[in-house]
């Protein structure tokens, strides 16, 4: 029903490339062939249970549309994705939800039986677990409606597109970064004489939209970053090319940063030994570090800790 086979197969070749670990990827692709073969086994082992199987009809329809309107929800997750990796801005935040709005509401009025595609029956009876499924949709769709506004909607925050892209947003206590480029952010900490907060992020990366919405939208953590510290996100995945190709070594080996996305995933690898998001590093006007470095972790109070032993490191 859903095509799982590149981002599985494709982390795991890339696992083994970049780090040269065989085991792990061993048993990944051990785990993704199993589940794979293990129906076909069971089957062909007890054929007999083909005949138990229910027959295809009307309810098989219902499913295979009800994932059409939910490919057609994740799809635009993944192109939003692209979308903002290459600058098109097709799919700002608002225009997001308001198609998300309109797929699972139509998939709740289908799921009710008040939308009829040709292949549906003529039964116009709904049963029990496709009504409640009918509500969760509808329910679904009205929960992201405040969202136009710029509600953070934390449910659907790791698929949806930052609010930083949304044009109309009636709420205040958002966290933006000052800037998105290290060496222009870091001067202007200079002149200020404040810390510095990079956030090592993407814009595929969902957990970084978890955290903005989970954590900096609480109102002594969006003071903190937006009052006492200069923050600068860095986009690891920014497909914006760079003005000229930069040539460096890295561990041996020379290799060319084409983006600006390689430039940055550049700089967390080889400045602070990190590979992952988020990523929060708070620095000095010099670039040192003031304290230990923080990735996914929603427990607000120890973020809170975090920026605080920064601060107070940053006096001393």
């Amino acid at each position: 029903s859903f095509s799982c086979t590149g981002p599985i197969i494709g982390f795991l070749l890339v696992q083994v490339s970049t780090t040269g670990s065989v085991i792990a990827p061993a048993i990944g692709m051990l785990g993704f062939a199993i589940a794979l073969a293990l129906p076909f086994t069971l089957f062909a082992l007890f054929p007999s249970w083909l005949k138990s199987m229910p027959k295809s009809g009307g309810w098989m329809n219902v499913i295979k549309v009800t994932l059409g309107f939910l490919e057609l929800a994740f799809a635009l997750k993944f192109l939003s994705v692209a979308d903002l990796a290459y600058g098109w801005r097709i799919l700002d935040r608002e225009t997001f939800l308001a198609l998300w709005i309109v797929i699972f509401g139509l998939m709740g009025l289908y799921l009710l039986g008040k939308i009829k595609f040709p292949h549906d029956g003529d039964e116009s009876r709904v049963g029990v677990a496709r009504f409640f499924l009918a509500l969760v949709s509808l329910a679904f769709a009205v929960y992201m409606i405040p969202g136009l506004w710029g509600a953070p909607l934390k449910a659907v925050s790791a698929f949806a597109p930052p609010v930083m892209t949304q044009d109309f947003n009636l709420y205040s206590n958002e966290v933006h970064p000052r800037f998105k480029n290290y060496d222009i952010g870091m001067e202007y900490a200079r002149q200020q004489g404040m810390p510095v907060m990079v956030d090592f992020t993407g814009y595929g990366c969902v957990n970084c939209r978890k955290m903005e919405a989970a954590v900096w939208t609480d109102s002594k953590v969006g003071g903190i970053i937006n009052d006492q510290y200069v923050l600068i996100s860095l986009y690891v995945d920014d497909k914006t090319p760079l003005n000229e190709p930069l040539k460096v070594t890295e561990n041996g080996t020379e290799r060319t940063l084409r983006t600006v996305g390689d430039k940055w995933s550049y700089l967390q690898r080889v400045k602070f030994g990190a590979n992952a998001q988020p990523f929060y590093v708070l620095l000095d006007n010099d670039g040192n570090p003031l304290n230990k470095s923080y990735a996914y972790n929603e427990d607000i109070t120890s973020y809170i800790e975090f920026l605080q032993k920064g601060l107070e490191h940053y006096v001393k």
